[in-house]
């Protein structure tokens, strides 16, 4: 099967994943997403560019490296943090501070940064050089596994998603696509012979609260599920259950009964319950996390929405 070596970029491959599919796989992160979904947990995934990310633990003091990322950064951004006590007790240390007003991403402070504290959100990589590294996990594939190529949005970045998806599909691998639906129908037209099952989005059914939520409207996105379910496609909902955004009753018994008129094709529908796990992230990029006064659902509402669901004829259960 001819594929094009095209250029992408993504912000991370994990392996041994059991949530994005079935059987233990590998998931491809690319960056760069139309949507702004308040509840996030991937924030370095949402926009192309790269950004600064700073995990604080890592850095074992600026004396370490003799001052290495301050000297390295052109715009003065980074500078020394007060003192605090050094995690293995040997003494008193100052780690590195970041003035974000300053910072221009140049990211030269990632090179010179020897413990990598400071990294890059994203690293640029092509087809070829994925496939390769994700062939190396071929014999850890068990219980139907195979690769998930994820987002942000992977369709966003359609050449290079689409290219992997043809290489690995024609290396006998079983491929998922875990999509949020926005991308145009004739591109999931274009990649459907590829993808083995799409792992997909319904966020809500109000168009208006939709676009509040996530910046966009769902139109399109329910417009795809449906040509997908229409043209042979394998679907596994998920739907994100957000406090006081998307656990209204009505939203999620619209959406039960919209998953159920997709018929035989949902072969599966996930209930996500908000967690904060994300927010980590946010503190790495500098970023405020919107949603900090929001707790996770209580597991008795998870479990009578579990229900709920199950009434339409869904095989449904909890993320």
């Amino acid at each position: 099967m001819e594929y094009e070596n095209v250029a992408g970029h993504i912000y991370d491959i994990q392996g041994y994943a059991v949530h994005d599919g079935p059987g233990i796989r590998t998931t491809v992160y690319t960056k760069g997403c139309p949507l702004r979904c308040l509840w996030c947990h991937s924030p370095e995934s949402q926009y192309h560019e790269f950004e600064l990310s700073y995990l604080p633990v890592k850095c074992l003091g600026t004396d370490l490296c003799r001052d290495a990322c301050i000297n390295a950064c052109p715009e003065g951004a980074i500078s020394r943090e007060e003192p605090v006590q050094a995690l293995d007790g040997s003494g008193m240390i100052q780690k590195a501070k970041i003035d974000r007003e300053k910072c221009t991403v140049c990211l030269k402070c990632t090179e010179a940064c020897i413990t990598k504290a400071l990294y890059p959100s994203a690293w640029n990589t092509t087809v070829d050089e994925v496939y390769n590294r994700l062939d190396k996990d071929r014999g850890f594939f068990k219980n139907g596994g195979g690769v998930t190529i994820s987002g942000g949005e992977a369709m966003d970045q359609f050449a290079f998603t689409y290219n992997l998806a043809k290489r690995l599909k024609d290396s006998g691998l079983h491929i998922c696509l875990d999509t949020t639906g926005c991308a145009a129908t004739e591109l999931y037209e274009k990649i459907l012979p590829y993808i083995d099952l799409f792992l997909y989005d319904i966020k809500h059914m109000d168009t208006v609260m939709h676009k509040k939520l996530v910046g966009v409207g769902n139109e399109l996105v329910l417009t795809n599920a449906r040509f997908l379910a229409e043209h042979g496609a394998s679907l596994q909902i998920r739907v994100p259950v957000i406090p006081k955004l998307t656990d209204k009753e009505d939203n999620l018994r619209q959406t039960a009964e919209f998953c159920a008129s997709l018929g035989e094709a949902v072969k599966l529908v996930q209930l996500l319950p908000y967690h904060k796990t994300g927010k980590m992230k946010y503190d790495r990029l500098g970023w405020r996390y919107p949603l900090s006064n929001v707790e996770p659902p209580a597991e008795a509402f998870m479990l009578k929405t579990l229900e709920m669901f199950q009434s339409y004829g869904l095989n449904c259960q909890l993320y």
